[in-house]
């Protein structure tokens, strides 16, 4: 049983990318969906691909690598709001991931959006991720 959805998505991409995977399935949900979405428009992924298959439905992500080096796009992902500790920030107090190359990714009153849409439009919520 998975306790928590974002941790198992997180870790099927990390070891997706690990294992030089050029598509991963992940089951789906309205979060993971605007995570994916979010993942594909800073450039992380490739592509995208929702399925409705049966109840949940089926994410298909293409991993993106670099075309000489074969390194990819995505070098770490790290969770950082867990189920048992949930982490909540201000708008004022939103880290900073990689000194701004990478993402971090809130759930706030809007809607899932990235550190800099939240700092941009001043609300807080909790943090989800970090994605470098």
């Amino acid at each position: 049983m998975i306790t928590d959805p974002i941790a198992d998505y997180l870790t099927r991409i990390r070891n997706a990318v690990l294992a030089n995977h050029r598509i991963v399935e992940i089951p789906a949900s309205n979060i993971k969906k605007d995570i994916t979405k979010i993942l594909f428009e800073k450039g992380y992924i490739l592509n995208f691909k929702f399925e409705e298959k049966d109840v949940q439905g089926v994410i298909k992500i293409a991993l993106k690598y670099h075309p000489v080096s074969k390194i990819s796009a995505i070098t770490s992902l790290e969770r950082i709001s867990k189920p048992g500790l949930r982490k909540y920030k201000g708008s004022e107090e939103i880290p900073r991931v990689m000194n701004g190359l990478g993402i971090a990714i809130l759930s706030t009153s809007h809607g899932i959006m990235t550190d800099k849409e939240a700092k941009k439009l001043k609300i807080g919520g909790e943090v989800l991720c970090f994605i470098s």
